[in-house]
């Protein structure tokens, strides 16, 4: 298992060599800034209102699967957005 990267390595030269190379965009704004975080936190809490606490699991491994269905199928397939003018992810692309 790999150890999570310190703070300070999200900024290293080599980790965004990597992002580049896989297409991943960074999001970063200033030390502290909690609205670098609000989609993902966003996100996490419509998961858990809207999906999670509403479904018992019989096992972690059943957990993933539903959850990794859900998103796939319903959240960004159908569920409209508010930051995407109402639009579901994919209608919006």
């Amino acid at each position: 298992m790999q150890r999570p990267l310190e703070p300070g390595q999200y900024t290293a030269a080599r980790f965004q060599a990597a992002c580049r190379h896989w297409g991943v965009v960074q999001s970063m704004g200033r030390v502290g800034c909690a609205l670098d975080n609000a989609a993902a936190e966003s996100f996490n809490s419509t998961l858990k209102v809207e999906f999670v606490r509403r479904h018992h699991f019989a096992t972690r491994d059943q957990a993933q699967v539903k959850i990794a269905n859900w998103i796939a199928d319903f959240y960004n397939a159908r569920r409209r957005h508010s930051a995407a003018d109402g639009l579901s992810p994919i209608e919006f692309e």
